[in-house]
């Protein structure tokens, strides 16, 4: 079967974006093949800097013939209806449809639509120029001569305005072969502004910039290998970390392991060189956290350790050439920038060692913080509380935030296991550091800072930890603190910003996230499901509004004494409680980024609906439950009962649309059949097994218990008719109904289950 191979090659991708691309790539080609009648076996994406790279493996030449039947309306319908039929079926005339009987609806329309297939080279060439266009960036330009404004034109080319095309970077060239390896493969020429695609690409930008045709992707991969362009991110990947070690073993170093960095790095060079440059010993006496990530974020390199002393003054560094004096030069140069770089950190260093704030001007501040101002942080968090600086116009000074804090983590403490007055203590000089002269040139290093200086001062092992770890995770791959304490501040620290934020509706829209609330959501969640911390948000977001009031009416007051401002907290009734709109909301929010986080992890999205109502604010039930739920309904037992209890809340909605009124309890002595007698009893001994596991949280064993309902729900749907003529017996029945509708219901809601 024929092959497919795309290339878009353009400037410089940046790392960030390079893997995501290539996969969105893959899921917009194959869908698109896909939707067009076209199978194939395997598709794999590939990226460099330089060029997105997709690879579809055994797709048909040629999609299906297509027939289909669109049934219309009654023959006697309005003419309205029959333009809207005509519509749908691309019918120039009525005429052209079929007229068939059905002893009920009497005569109607069928329109038999026969669409013959399409050839792949045509289909591939018909919804490119669609997905390269609507491709989706972060960031995205708009280059070259169709760029300018309509109705100008240079060199034959008119100007396109806002409807040129739209990249990441300027493209420069576009592969697109197909056909099967026994032949030479066509070239499917779509054009987009001007570009053509072909079978043309070249390598790398110093060492092989010479245009060279390729057929297919392996010819295209051993092109671009000679051509000194590694394809593959993983073997660049493999490459830069085994060169990395046996460059270091060779010096008597070990390597420093970072993966982020080895995955960023990977994705800024297409044929990696590992070369090894350094700085002088004196900049040793800097603590090894601000050698690291001074090094890591400045120049993207790796540091190097003696083994079992502390960090080398030499480092690992990654170049995207063959230098011709073996990379000396570039060595030099990296390292000049590592040793400017490094001065400055030795200067506000020793900077911050040496002129501490003034203890006599923070008195106040200290002693309304309750802070030791024999100790240097505290007296840095004196400094912070003093100079009032502000977190948010609306939300007050950076201060009064962390004292917020300090009280949330107090609260939080003994839910996920922590000290109390360990919590309170690091929440107060979590934010100690944002004064510190190195955090200030360098603020990669907040935290890091706040770390280092906490154990100068021989703080609690905790506390210390908790100054750096609060922050995480800050992305999707970064790790969440695990140490009790720092998840008592972590919560805290995001749950202040969200209640916060959603007190002053500034809330997130469409694709604007101002202030990361979508990052600092995701992450009280990681943090509760990872840990498998259980913790009511409403109890703890609902307690918190109050404090967040007064930081408004601070805040307000110091703008215009005049007029202080009055808060007024609308209440709802959910679920038997009365709970602030901002805090239902903000509920709300949470749970949008609970499906997501649980769709990332393969749950079912449907089963994440069944589970959540709107009082649901306990993040780790929600996920056991939709994990027992995933788990029950992938046995047999558990598809039928779906199907059963499905189709008694069909019937019951039915019956309450008409207005009838289900009774709350059902009468044993009305039951005429066995299949009824041994419903009740399954029924009413399940919920019963069911509840005492639900209040156990034992959501495996509640499952179970609803397993055992599988068999006499079957067996009631074949032997009893629901509608019976006796109004009696069939309200009694379908008391039944309801009674599995409601066992079924404290574990989930099963009609918002497919299937």
């Amino acid at each position: 079967m024929p092959d497919l191979l795309i290339e878009l090659r353009s400037e410089e991708i940046p790392a960030r974006m390079q893997r995501k691309a290539a996969g969105d790539l893959r899921k917009s080609v194959t869908d698109a093949l896909v939707d067009a009648g076209l199978t194939y076996e395997a598709a794999r994406e590939y990226w460099t800097p330089r060029r997105l790279t997709l690879d579809v493996r055994g797709l048909t030449a040629r999609s299906g013939d297509v027939h289909e039947d669109i049934k219309g309306p009654s023959t006697k319908a309005p003419e309205q209806a029959l333009a809207g039929f005509m519509r749908k079926a691309g019918l120039a005339d009525i005429s052209e449809a079929h007229i068939h009987t059905d002893p009920k609806k009497g005569d109607f329309y069928v329109a038999h639509i026969s669409k013959p297939g399409r050839d792949a080279e045509e289909i591939i060439a018909d919804v490119m120029p669609g997905i390269i266009r609507g491709f989706s960036w972060p960031k995205s330009m708009r280059w070259g001569a169709a760029s300018m404004p309509k109705g100008m034109s240079y060199h034959g080319i008119d100007g396109k305005g806002s409807e040129s095309l739209k990249w990441v970077r300027p493209l420069q060239s576009i592969i697109c072969t197909f056909g099967p390896e026994t032949e030479d493969p066509t070239v499917i020429a779509f054009e987009i502004d001007g570009l053509v695609a072909g079978n043309t690409t070249s390598g790398h930008r110093f060492h092989a910039p010479e245009p060279f045709t390729v057929r297919r992707f392996d010819d295209y991969s051993d092109k671009l290998e000679r051509a000194r362009v590694v394809l593959d991110a993983e073997r660049r990947k493999e490459i830069i970390a085994s060169d990395a070690r046996n460059l270091a073993f060779a010096s008597g170093l070990e390597l420093v392991e970072d993966e982020g960095l080895l995955d960023e790095v990977s994705g800024l060079v297409e044929w990696p060189v590992v070369l090894m440059g350094e700085f002088e010993e004196d900049f040793l006496q800097i603590p090894d956290d601000i050698i690291r990530l001074t090094i890591k974020t400045n120049q993207k390199c790796f540091v190097l350790r003696q083994p079992g002393n502390g960090l080398s003054n030499k480092f690992i560094l990654v170049s995207n050439i063959e230098a011709s004096d073996g990379g000396k030069e570039i060595a030099h140069g990296n390292g000049k920038v590592v040793r400017a770089r490094l001065s400055d950190a030795l200067y506000f260093w020793t900077t911050d060692q040496a002129a501490l704030p003034d203890r006599d001007k923070l008195t106040a501040s200290a002693e309304k913080l309750g802070l030791d101002m024999s100790k240097p942080l505290d007296q840095r968090m004196a400094k912070l509380d003093q100079l009032g600086v502000t977190f948010h116009a609306k939300l007050g000074t950076q201060g009064e935030r962390v004292q917020r804090i300090a009280r949330l983590a107090a609260e939080l403490a003994p839910v996920v296991g922590a000290d109390p007055a360990l919590a309170t203590r690091a929440a107060m000089l979590a934010k100690a550091d944002l004064t510190t002269e190195v955090v200030g040139e360098f603020p990669e290093l907040q935290g890091v800072m706040g770390r280092i200086y906490a154990g100068l001062q021989n703080e609690h092992a905790s506390v210390a930890l908790a100054a750096e770890e609060h922050y995480k995770p800050q992305g999707p791959s970064d790790q969440v603190p695990t140490d009790p304490v720092a998840i008592a501040v972590a919560l805290a620290d995001k749950l202040d910003t969200l209640v916060g934020f959603w007190a002053i509706d500034e809330k997130p829209t469409g694709s604007k996230d101002p202030y990361a609330l979508r990052r600092a959501a995701l992450g009280v969640i990681r943090i509760l499901v990872e840990n498998q911390a259980k913790t009511p948000l409403i109890d703890y977001c609902g307690d918190h509004l109050p404090r967040v009031d007064e930081a408004i009416k601070a805040a307000a007051f110091r703008s215009d004494p005049k007029q202080p401002i009055a808060i007024l907290r609308v209440k709802r009734n959910v679920g038997g409680r009365q709970i602030n709109e901002e805090v239902l909301d903000l509920l709300s929010f949470f749970h949008d980024r609970l499906k997501v986080y649980l769709r990332d992890q393969g749950a079912r999205h449907d089963l994440i609906d069944a589970v959540i109502t709107p009082q649901s604010d306990d993040l780790l039930d929600i996920t056991r439950r939709v994990e027992a739920l995933g788990a029950f309904l992938d046995t047999e037992d558990g598809k039928n009962l779906l199907a059963g209890t499905k189709r008694a809340a069909n019937i019951l909605a039915a019956e309450e649309k008409k207005g009838t009124a289900v009774a709350d309890a059902v009468d044993p002595a009305l039951f005429e059949l066995d299949e009824e007698k041994n419903l009740f009893a399954a029924v009413t001994q399940s919920v019963s097994a069911a509840t005492q596991a639900i209040e156990n949280e034992d959501y495996s064993a509640a499952m179970s218990a609803l397993a055992t309902l599988r068999e006499p729900v079957d067996s009631f749907f074949e032997a009893v008719l629901v509608n019976a003529e006796v109004e009696n017996v069939r309200a009694n029945r379908l008391a039944l109904l309801a009674m599995i509708r409601q066992a079924t219901g404290a574990v989930a809601d099963f009609s918002r289950i497919a299937g």
